[in-house]
C-alpha cells in the first residue's frame, strides 16, 4: 500500500497560509512573526503541562536502524600506529557513534584497556589490504609486540570470515556518513508498483527527511507533485537501480501514470534516469538493512481479516484471489452486492494489517460485514460454510500479539494518511495486539483517526520532526508556545500581558535547518568530561557537581552540549541565574544552533534560548568560555579529562583568579546629591531604590535579615533574582548591572563574605580601587537572639585587601575575644575530613555528616553564607545561625592568621 501526496507538502521554512488551522480555513495573517509563533510547538512543554508520556524511542524499530552508522561493529580496517605513524595495524570496530569509531587493535582479544576513539573524518583509516597495495608496513603496537611469535599467521586467522570496512566510506565524498545521509537529493532508485509486484520504475529522491523519502517517478516534473510518493528508505518496495533488469522484471511506469506521457517520452525518461544513476550511483550500503521477505503459505480462496486500505477505521473480511509466487499474493475485499467493484491489493507475509480469522472477535474489535451480506450478525463459521472456503491458518501470519511496548495514551508523531506530506502530533487511543488506534491532533474530524501496525514506518517518536527540521502539525489549540523573542529568562506565567517585551538584538547565530547530509561529519563530538576536582565557582554547588557523571557523550555536538548545560543548570545554587549567564554567551566566530534550556527553582520554571555550537572543533573554546562565564576553573568541564592535577592548578590558586564579580564588576549605587558620611558607612539610598526595596520586602519576606552574600554570587536574594529575571532592560545590557544587589549593599546589609573573597586575592591584582568602594562588614555574632542588628563592639580589625586599601573588618564581641579560634593550618587547604573534624569539635557536631555528604572542603566552607546554609542544608533558622557563627570564627581566624 502506498501513500501519495494529494497536495504540495509542507515547506521546511514557512507555514503555508492556505492550510487549515483549528479545523477550518482562517484569514491569512500578514504578520509573519505572529504566524510563526502561533505554529510553534514544544513537545517538552506540552507533555509537562498535560502529563502526557511519549512512546519509548526503542519501539520505533525503523528509526533506530536509521540512526545507525554505516560502519558496523566487527568490521576490520587498517589504522596508523600512534607510536609509529609510518606503520599500520589491523583494528576492529567495537562500536560507533556518528562519525566516531571505537577501535581495538587485533591481538588485544577481549582486553578493553587499549580501546581508542577516532574520527572517521580526520583519522588515517584504510580498508583491509590497503597496506599491501601501497607497500606500507603492517606492525603490531609495541604493547603487544611480544604476544605472538608469528603475527602473519595470527592475521590470517583473525581476518578469515571477517568484513572489511567499505573503501568508499573511508575516503571520498561519502566518508563518515550515516546510511541515511548517503541518500541525497537526486539519487535514483527503483520502486515496485503498488498493484503489480513484477513491475518497477525509476524514482528520484526529491527530499530526504531522516530517511523518509519524497520520491518522484522518472519522467514527471514539478507540475506533477500530486503524484509524489512518500516512503521510508527501508520499505521493501524500494530497490537499487538495475534491480529489475538483474531479476528479469518489467520496467514500465505505473498504469495510472501512463496517459501523462507518450511512449517515447517514457522511454527517454528511463534512459535519463539510468544515466543519472550511473553518474551518481547510490552506495549499496543504503540497502544493507533491508529485510528479505519470507515465503508465505497462503493459497487461493483462503479467507482472512484485514485493516481496510480503502475505508477509515474498518477491518474487513478479504479473500486471497491470486498467488503470484512464494513471496507475493493478492487479496480482494469481500463484496456480495450486485454492483460490486473489485478492490484488491498486493500483499506479502509481513504486510501490515493482515490478520487471521476471528482476530477481531478475540480482541473485542468490531468486524465490518461484507457489503451485501444478508445476515443480521456476521459469523465466520456460517460465512465460511456458505461460501465453501477455508480460513487462512494462524501460521500464515506474523506475531499478531506483539505490541512492541506501545500502550494506550502514549504520544508520538504520525503521518496523516490523507496527506502523506504532513506529520502530526498523535495519541494512541487503543492498542489491540499489533494494531494501534491513533488520534491525529490538529486534523479535523472525522479524518483525525486511523489504524496503524506496530511495524508501520509512518509513525515516529516524539521529537523526530524537530530533530530533522521538518514541520510538525500541532494540536488544534497548542498548550504551549516557545517565546523566542524574549530577551531574558522568563519565569512561567510571570509576565503580565501589559508589560512590554523587549525583542532580542540582531542574532548572529540563527537556528539553521539541518541538512540531512550533515548530521554527522564535523557535527559529532567525543566525550566531554566533568572534572569534579576543579574549582566550581560561585554559581555551581560543589556537592551537586560531584554527583554528576564523569562524562557526557559521545554524540551529536548540540545534543551532548545541551545535556551537559542542563546538568550544570540543575547543579547551580540558583539555576535561573546560571541560565541568564549562559544566555549572554556568544561569539561571532561560532557556528551556532539555538536550543531552549529550562531551569526550575522554588516552584518556578525559567526558560531561555541558548546558543550552542554545532561543530566539534569549536567545543573546546565553547566549554572554556562557559567556564569563564560561570567563574569556575576552565577545566571544570572540558573535552580533556583531568585525572590527577588540574593544569590550571585551581586547587591552590586564589579563587578571585576566576571569580571576577567579587567586588569588581558590581557598581554601588551612589545617592544623588549625597556623599559618604563617615568611613565605612554609606549614605541612604535614593528614593527610587527605597521604593524597589519596599517591593522586594512586600513580595517575599525573609525569616532573617541576615545576608552574607557578595554582589553577583549565587546566594543573591530571591528578590534580586526575580527582579533581574523580569526586567528586560537589565537582562539584555552588556554593562555590569546596577541592580538589586546594589540595593542590598547600600541598605547596610552585611556583606562579610565579600571581604573574605577580596582577602583571598591579596597580592595578586595590585590594582588601586576608588575610595567609594569601601564597604562595612560586620560579624554574624553582632546579631542578637532576636535576630536584630546590633552595633559592633570592640576595635575593628583592619584587613589588607587586594587593592592596597584597608577595609572595615570584623567587630569581635566580648565572647569571641575571650576564646579566639587559633588555626594551625590555612583553612583554604582543609580537606573534607578536616572540615568534618572541625564541625565535630563545635556545638554543631550533629551537622557534620551534612558536610561529609556535600563534599564541603575548606574553600567551600569559607564561601558558605546563611542563605546557602538554610537553603542547601535545609536547616531551620536557629541551627543555621549557630552553624554560621562557627564558620565566622574560622573566617575571623583566617583574617588574622593568613589573609596577609
Amino acid at each position: 500500500m502506498q501513500s501519495r501526496a494529494q497536495e504540495q507538502p509542507l515547506a521546511l521554512t514557512a507555514v503555508k497560509s492556505h492550510y487549515p488551522t483549528n479545523g477550518k480555513e482562517e484569514a491569512v495573517n500578514t504578520d509573519a512573526e505572529s504566524m510563526d509563533e502561533e505554529a510553534e510547538f514544544n513537545w517538552e512543554e506540552y507533555m509537562e503541562e498535560t502529563g502526557a508520556n511519549g512512546a519509548p524511542h526503542t519501539t520505533f524499530k525503523h528509526v533506530e536502524i536509521s540512526l545507525q552508522s554505516s560502519f558496523q561493529p566487527g568490521m576490520k580496517l587498517e589504522v596508523a600506529n600512534k607510536s609509529s605513524p609510518d606503520t599500520y595495524w589491523v583494528a576492529t570496530i567495537i562500536t560507533t557513534c556518528g562519525q566516531l569509531l571505537l577501535l581495538r587493535f587485533s591481538g588485544y582479544g577481549e582486553d578493553r584497556k587499549a580501546d581508542f576513539w577516532c574520527d572517521v573524518m580526520t583519522a588515517e583509516l584504510h580498508p583491509v589490504g590497503w597496506c599491501t597495495q601501497n607497500n606500507k608496513t603492517l606492525m603490531p603496537p609495541e604493547a603487544i609486540k611480544e604476544k605472538y611469535s608469528d603475527w602473519t599467521e595470527f592475521l590470517v586467522q583473525d581476518l578469515t570470515g571477517s568484513r572489511t570496512a567499505p573503501a568508499n566510506l573511508l575516503e571520498g565524498p561519502l566518508r563518515g556518513k550515516n546510511t541515511v545521509d548517503l541518500i541525497v537529493d537526486g539519487s535514483v532508485l527503483e520502486l515496485q508498483d503498488v498493484s503489480d509486484p513484477f513491475l518497477y520504475w525509476p524514482v528520484r529522491v526529491i527530499q530526504n527527511v531522516g530517511g523518509r523519502l519524497r520520491l518522484r517517478y522518472a519522467g514527471l516534473s514539478d507540475d506533477h507533485q500530486a503524484q509524489d510518493t512518500w516512503l521510508f528508505y527501508l520499505d521493501v518496495r524500494l530497490r537499487p537501480l538495475g534491480w529489475a533488469l538483474e531479476n528479469q522484471l518489467t520496467l514500465e511506469p505505473p498504469t495510472a501514470l501512463r496517459p501523462l506521457k507518450s511512449a517515447p517520452d517514457w522511454h527517454q525518461a528511463l534512459e535519463d534516469a539510468r544515466l543519472d544513476g550511473q553518474n551518481s550511483p547510490l552506495p549499496l550500503e543504503v540497502f544493507k538493512d533491508h529485510v528479505d521477505l519470507p515465503k508465505h503459505s497462503f493459497k487461493t480462496g483462503m479467507k482472512l481479516e484485514m485493516v481496510s486500505p480503502w475505508e477509515q477505521l474498518q477491518i474487513c473480511p478479504v479473500s486471497v484471489t491470486k498467488v503470484y509466487n512464494e513471496i507475493y499474493f493478492q487479496v480482494m475485499l469481500d463484496d456480495l452486492s450486485a454492483d460490486a467493484k473489485p478492490r484488491f491489493v498486493v500483499c506479502h507475509a509481513n504486510s501490515p494489517g493482515i490478520l487471521p480469522v476471528q482476530w477481531c472477535l478475540k480482541n473485542g474489535v468490531g468486524l465490518e460485514r461484507p457489503p451485501g451480506y444478508e445476515g443480521q450478525d456476521f459469523d465466520w463459521a456460517d460465512y465460511l460454510k456458505h461460501s465453501g472456503t477455508e480460513a487462512a491458518p494462524d501460521a500464515c501470519f506474523p506475531d499478531t500479539w506483539q505490541n512492541r511496548g506501545f500502550a494506550k495514551d502514549m504520544w508520538l508523531e504520525a503521518v496523516n494518511p490523507h496527506r502523506p506530506a504532513e506529520v502530526c502530533v498523535a495519541q494512541i487511543t487503543q492498542v489491540r495486539g499489533r494494531l494501534l488506534w491513533l488520534r491525529l491532533e490538529g486534523v479535523a474530524k472525522p479524518l483525525s483517526e486511523c489504524i496503524v501496525d506496530v511495524e508501520s514506518m509512518d509513525i515516529f517518536p516524539v521529537g523526530w520532526c524537530e530533530a530533522n527540521a521538518y514541520p510538525l502539525t500541532p494540536p488544534l489549540r497548542p498548550v504551549c508556545q516557545k517565546q523566542k523573542k524574549i530577551a531574558v529568562v522568563q519565569p512561567e506565567k510571570q509576565l503580565a500581558p501589559s508589560q512590554p517585551v523587549e525583542t532580542t538584538p540582531v542574532n548572529h547565530c540563527q537556528p539553521v535547518a539541518m541538512d540531512p547530509g550533515s548530521a554527522n561529519g564535523r557535527y559529532c563530538c567525543s566525550k566531554i568530561f566533568v572534572n569534579h576536582r576543579c574549582f566550581s565557582g560561585p554559581y555551581l554547588n560543589k556537592g551537586r557537581i560531584a554527583e554528576l557523571p564523569q562524562a557526557v557523550g559521545p554524540g551529536k555536538c548540540t545534543l551532548v552540549l545541551k545535556e551537559l548545560l542542563s546538568m550544570l543548570i540543575n547543579a547551580a545554587y540558583k539555576p535561573g541565574r546560571v541560565l541568564k549567564e549562559l544566555q549572554e554567551l556568544q561569539d561571532q566566530s561560532w557556528d551556532c544552533q539555538e536550543e531552549t534550556l529550562k531551569a526550575k527553582y522554588k516552584g518556578k520554571t525559567y526558560r531561555s534560548t541558548i546558543r550552542i555550537v554545532r561543530l566539534a572543533d569549536q567545543i573546546p573554546d565553547f566549554c572554556r568560555k562557559v567556564c569563564v562565564k560561570l567563574q569556575c576553573c576552565p577545566n571544570l568541564f572540558s573535552p580533556v579529562l583531568v585525572t590527577d592535577k588540574c593544569p590550571e592548578n585551581c586547587s591552590v590558586q586564589t579563587k578571585t583568579k576566576y571569580t571576577y564579580y567579587y567586588g569588581k564588576k558590581r557598581k554601588l549605587s551612589k545617592p544623588t546629591g549625597g556623599e559618604e558620611t563617615a568611613e565605612g558607612e554609606l549614605a541612604k539610598p535614593t528614593r527610587r531604590r527605597k521604593k524597589r526595596k519596599a517591593i522586594f520586602v512586600q513580595k517575599k519576606r525573609r525569616s532573617s535579615a541576615v545576608d552574607y552574600t557578595p554582589a553577583g554570587s549565587p546566594q543573591d536574594s530571591d528578590e534580586d533574582e526575580e527582579m533581574a529575571l523580569q526586567s528586560g532592560s537589565e537582562g539584555t545590557s552588556s554593562e555590569p548591572r546596577d541592580d538589586a544587589s546594589s540595593v542590598e549593599v547600600t541598605s547596610s546589609r552585611p556583606r562579610r563574605a565579600a571581604t573574605l573573597r577580596r582577602a583571598l586575592s591579596a597580592g595578586h591584582t595590585g590594582q588601586e580601587a576608588p575610595e567609594g568602594r569601601r564597604r562595612s562588614t560586620r560579624s554574624l555574632s553582632a546579631y542578637n537572639q532576636n535576630n536584630k542588628y546590633q552595633p559592633a563592639k570592640g576595635q575593628d580589625m583592619q584587613v589588607q585587601t587586594d587593592r592596597g586599601h584597608t577595609e572595615g573588618g570584623s567587630a569581635l564581641t566580648g565572647a569571641e575575644e575571650e576564646g579566639q579560634l587559633v588555626l594551625d593550618r590555612n583553612p583554604l587547604e582543609w580537606s573534607v575530613d578536616e572540615v568534618v573534624q572541625f564541625i565535630n569539635s563545635t556545638d554543631c557536631a550533629s551537622l557534620a555528616n551534612i558536610f561529609q555528604e556535600q563534599d564541603i572542603d575548606g574553600q567551600a566552607l569559607l564561601l558558605l553564607t546563611l542563605p546557602t546554609v538554610q537553603e542547601c542544608m535545609d536547616l531551620k533558622l536557629g541551627p543555621a545561625i549557630k552553624l554560621c557563627h562557627q564558620i565566622e570564627r574560622v573566617k575571623v581566624a583566617f583574617y588574622r592568621q593568613y589573609a596577609n
